[in-house]
């Protein structure tokens, strides 16, 4: 009885004549080396790169009193974006809205100056606005005391479990539109829109409930936080799925460099956004891990004081992505028709 060879046996039984013959053309073979060429460039430029010498950029800061205001502004110039107000009450109470990074006042009739940090913003901006006002009460002759009174919570010491979680939602979402898109023979275009919006919604869930009240890392309230989360992912599925559809095998890798590369890097989380380039700064808040880690340190720490714009940003990502999904079947239908 003869034996039947597989596939890759066969392949390699095939005479070279006949092998250089059907010889694929060479772009199958160099596109996905150059798309593994370009993500790896752009993973390692993005996240090493933003991290060589991180700068301020008008980072906000509270300044009690009209004096130390200017005398603030003069020395540090464009560093920090001083926020006159009338006392330390006012000053500290900016920082608890996270209109400022931290607030800054001196005692009448004294050398004293107060920093009230909200250390929740992050180490590295946080850090940055240290530094700075050391470097003035130390140029000044002054002395200086440093509260932090936003500190991040027991189970969050580095201030990362925002970023952690903003990458696992992205990351899942990314994975499941992957999946989606590979469905498409077999499930009908609004089936996929159920799976992807049914399987965000668990994301969320599952990543609120991990962070939340079983680790202790993000002290947010439970249901806005799941929401927050559910629209990262559904803004990731979505938009993968969108890029996917629309650019065929080219989609995913641009959805790769888009939310997993720029979108995370920029996020704000490990470099503050006022430290950031000013093109990174630019996109930073526009794309949803951006704006998911604003979201999920807004409604942890300041009790949702900024929330509302990046939660507006995550849902008009997710919905006008799967708008524009849904017009793809329209849109050949009507190229069908000119065609012929």
């Amino acid at each position: 009885m003869a034996t039947r060879l597989g596939p890759a046996a066969e392949a390699d039984l095939t005479p070279a004549s006949a092998s250089a013959s059907t010889a694929p053309p060479v772009r199958l073979w160099l596109q996905p080396a150059v798309i593994a060429l370009v993500v790896v460039a752009a993973f390692v430029g993005c996240y090493v790169g933003l991290q060589r010498n991180p700068q301020p950029h008008r980072v906000p800061v509270a300044v009690a009193g009209q004096d130390l205001s200017g005398d603030i502004r003069q020395a540090l110039g464009d560093s920090v974006e001083v926020h006159p107000v009338a006392d330390a009450a006012t000053a500290r109470a900016e920082v608890k809205r996270r209109d400022a990074v931290a607030a800054l006042s001196r005692r009448a009739d004294s050398d004293r100056l107060r920093l009230e940090v909200g250390g929740a913003n992050g180490q590295s901006t946080t850090t940055a606005v240290k530094a700075l006002i050391g470097a003035y009460a130390h140029g000044s002759s002054q002395r200086l005391t440093t509260v932090d009174v936003v500190p991040f919570a027991r189970f969050d010491s580095r201030g990362l479990a925002g970023f952690y979680m903003a990458f696992g939602v992205t990351l899942a979402g990314f994975v499941l539109a992957q999946n989606a898109l590979g469905l498409a023979n077999h499930l009908r275009l609004r089936h996929r829109f159920w799976l992807l919006s049914g399987a965000s919604s668990a994301i969320g869930v599952v990543a609120t409930v991990i962070a939340g009240p079983l680790l202790g890392a993000v002290p947010a309230p439970v249901l806005p936080l799941a929401f927050g989360l559910t629209l990262l992912a559904a803004a990731a599925a979505f938009t993968t799925k969108l890029l996917g559809t629309y650019l065929g095998p080219v989609g995913v890798p641009v959805a790769t460099l888009l939310l997993l590369t720029v979108g995370n890097s920029t996020s704000g989380a490990t470099i503050g956004p006022d430290l950031l380039p000013s093109a990174a700064r630019a996109v930073s808040a526009l794309l949803p891990p951006g704006a998911a880690v604003r979201a999920v340190t807004d409604l942890s720490y300041f009790h949702g004081a900024q929330a509302v714009q990046p939660l507006a940003t995550l849902a008009l990502w997710a919905v006008i992505a799967a708008a524009l999904v849904s017009l793809r079947p329209r849109l050949s239908r009507q190229r069908t028709r000119m065609a012929t």
